[in-house]
C-alpha cells in the first residue's frame, strides 16, 4: 500500500490515525498548492482530485478520509479506534456523518470561499456571498455539540475513537482560520485540550508546518 498525502486537515486526519495505530505506510506527498492533485497524473488515481487517497497492492484506489481510516482499521493488527461491536462502530460512524456534515463541510468551504479564495477561486466553485453564513453554520455547530460533551472524556465517551481525530484534524485547523472552538464553550475546550496532549498529535503536523 501507498498513501498519497499532502497538507491540510483532511490528510492530517489520516497522518493522527496511523500514528495513533503505529501502522507504518509509504508516504509520497502531494503538492496542492502548487495544484498537483489537479494534474491529469494524480487525477487518474482519485477523480475527486482530493487528498489522501491510499493506493493497494493490486493498484486500485481508495479515497474519503474516514474511508481510509476504516480500511486500515480492519486490514491492520491492533486496537480498533472505530469499535469492537456493531453499536461502538455505529456510534463513531454517527458522529463522523455528523461532523462531516455540520462542521468540516462548511468550514471548508467557508474557507475556500474567503480567506483562501485567491487560492481557491480557479481550482473549486466557491461562494463567497455565503461565506459568513457558512462560518456561522460552524459556530452554531460547536454551539449544538457543547451539551453533548458534558461528561465526557472523548466523542464516545470512556473510548478514543476515528471520531475524535476527525474532530480534533478540524478543530485545530479551525483555530487557525478564525473558525476554531469558541473560549466559551467549556466541555469542548476541556476535550480539545486532552486530545492535544497525545502523541499523534505531534506526530501527525505536516513536516512544513513543524
Amino acid at each position: 500500500m501507498k498513501l498519497y498525502t499532502s497538507i491540510g486537515p483532511n490528510p492530517r486526519v489520516v497522518a493522527m490515525f496511523i500514528a495513533e495505530r503505529g501502522i507504518d505506510l509509504p508516504v509520497q506527498e502531494v503538492d496542492i498548492m502548487a495544484g498537483e492533485n489537479l494534474g491529469d497524473d494524480f487525477r487518474k488515481l482519485n477523480p475527486s482530485a482530493q487528498s489522501p487517497c491510499l493506493q493497494l497492492d493490486d493498484g486500485s484506489v481508495i479515497a474519503e478520509v474516514t474511508v481510509i481510516c476504516s480500511y486500515l482499521d480492519e486490514v491492520t493488527d491492533g486496537p480498533s479506534l472505530i469499535g469492537a461491536t456493531s453499536e461502538e462502530r455505529a456510534e463513531t460512524r454517527m458522529w463522523n456523518r455528523r461532523f462531516d456534515t455540520r462542521i468540516l463541510e462548511p468550514m471548508t468551504l467557508a474557507f475556500r470561499s474567503a480567506e483562501a479564495i485567491g487560492l481557491f477561486k480557479d481550482r473549486y466553485r466557491v461562494i463567497p456571498h455565503a461565506a459568513d453564513d457558512l462560518k456561522a453554520t460552524v459556530q452554531d455547530s460547536w454551539a449544538w455539540l457543547e451539551p453533548q460533551m458534558a461528561g465526557k472524556t472523548f466523542v464516545c465517551g470512556d473510548r478514543f475513537t476515528l471520531a475524535d481525530i476527525q474532530l480534533f484534524a478540524f478543530a485545530d485547523f479551525g483555530a487557525l482560520i478564525g473558525q476554531g472552538i469558541p473560549e466559551s464553550l467549556p466541555n469542548l475546550q476541556a476535550w480539545f485540550k486532552r486530545v492535544n496532549e497525545r502523541p499523534s498529535v505531534v506526530a501527525s503536523v505536516h513536516p512544513s508546518e513543524a
